[in-house]
């Protein structure tokens, strides 16, 4: 494997382990099912408590899967997930070509 292909898995990892969350995937489940929600939106749907809708929401913001929205004094929450996914379809291709023979 090259070093570009062990440096693109290196970097999807942050990603991997934020997916790997069962909360985090509710969350994202969710908004997938919704434009936009606040975080007393999701946390009504959720057995979690509104802080810790609000820690997982921060860990998917830090990895630009979601963006947030600020209309007065309320943050709506969407998926952003353009980039991850980028990201990898790029580690797909690098599997592709240089581990499957």
């Amino acid at each position: 494997m090259t070093k570009q292909a062990i440096d693109v898995f290196r970097a999807c990892i942050p990603l991997f382990q934020t997916f790997s969350d069962p909360a985090r995937q509710d969350i994202i489940l969710l908004l997938a099912e919704h434009e936009t929600l606040s975080v007393n939106e999701i946390a009504d749907q959720s057995i979690l408590s509104r802080p810790a809708i609000s820690h997982h929401l921060k860990i998917l913001r830090d990895n630009r899967l979601v963006q947030i929205e600020q209309k007065g004094t309320q943050r709506y929450y969407s998926l952003s997930l353009e980039t991850s996914v980028e990201q990898l379809k790029e580690l797909i291709q690098l599997v592709e070509e240089e581990c499957i023979l």
